[in-house]
């Protein structure tokens, strides 16, 4: 059953990923009264992508080949540690938050690394900006999973999700308001949201994630893309799974998990529109300016463990 359970988490991920970066893309069209994009068109361009062939550098070296694939495969093996649908306590322990914000800086290392490894100028750029964003938005993110994880007594999202359900009021605790600005500023950030990237450009002055894979194509191209959705998937699920649990089953049953999964996709999609509206009322910040926003992130989240450590030890 738990195999069976990680199967059908990973599927999720993968599969409904990009559907969500599509609802936000048709949200910021019609705010422009324009009819816009299908919503399965990202599925459309991915499938485009693996047919085309890859052509890469002569000057890049392994790197610059196996990053996409560890990009793609750190980011859907994080996937897992979330419990989607249900909360089978004796099998959902694969991992705990702290390790996937590891391997989610592993597949960034990997990519930024690889951005460098053509020598284009572009990807220098990039990869710089991505780091810089990076290091200031990690500490906030390290600093959220242990406020969480001090409430609930470990920083697995099995025991975070446990302890909010048989207290479902925290939801109007400061340190969960706290920690739910943070985080969702940290969403921002880590998938390259306005304002702090605008995913649908390609002027050199204002790329971050765009300049590091400008030298990319065909299926290489494909994962990075694929690999992008699933991670904005990973963390429109936290904030749904930690702050919103409104249908929670604890049992394993047909019927339970197909109404937990539906309940979830709502949530998440929900989750999306409110993204893309943030998205279509802010404007991108000058690079020099997201520390602000970072500053922001982390004094949430502080504040938060300090509301901890004041209020509930």
């Amino acid at each position: 059953m738990s195999v069976l359970y990680f199967v059908i988490q990973l599927i999720i991920a993968i599969g409904i990923a990009p559907f969500l970066t599509g609802i936000i893309k048709k949200l910021k069209a019609l705010s422009q009264h324009r009819i816009g994009i299908p919503l399965l068109q990202p599925y459309y361009d991915l499938a485009k992508l693996f047919k085309k062939d890859v052509v890469r550098s002569k000057t890049a070296s392994w790197i610059y080949t196996i990053a996409p694939y560890i990009y793609f495969s750190t980011t859907a093996v994080a996937c897992l540690f979330i419990p989607f649908f249900t909360l089978p306590g004796w099998s959902f322990k694969l991992g705990d938050a702290l390790l996937m914000a590891y391997l989610l800086a592993l597949g960034r290392f990997f990519i930024t690394l690889a951005a460098l490894d053509t020598g284009s100028t572009f990807g220098g750029m990039g990869s710089s900006r991505e780091v810089m964003v990076s290091v200031l938005m990690e500490p906030a993110l390290i600093l959220s999973i242990f406020a969480l994880g001090s409430i609930a007594g470990s920083t697995g999202f099995d025991s975070i999700l446990n302890n909010f359900v048989a207290n479902k009021g925290m939801i109007l605790e400061p340190i969960y308001i706290f920690t739910f600005i943070a985080l969702f500023i940290i969403l921002l950030a880590e998938t390259c949201r306005m304002p702090i990237d605008d995913p649908s450009t390609h002027l050199e002055l204002t790329m971050i994630h765009e300049a590091m894979i400008l030298e990319y194509s065909g299926r290489d191209l494909a994962l990075i893309e694929w690999a992008s959705s699933i991670k904005q998937f990973l963390f429109i699920s936290i904030l749904v799974r930690v702050f919103l649990p409104f249908v929670v089953y604890t049992e394993f049953g047909v019927l339970s998990i197909f109404l937990s999964i539906c309940v979830f996709l709502l949530l998440t999609v929900l989750v999306s529109l409110i993204v893309g509206f943030v998205e279509i009322n802010l404007a991108k910040l000058r690079l020099f300016k997201i520390s602000r926003l970072s500053i922001l992130a982390f004094t949430m989240s502080m504040m938060a463990a300090l509301t901890y450590f004041v209020s509930w030890r």
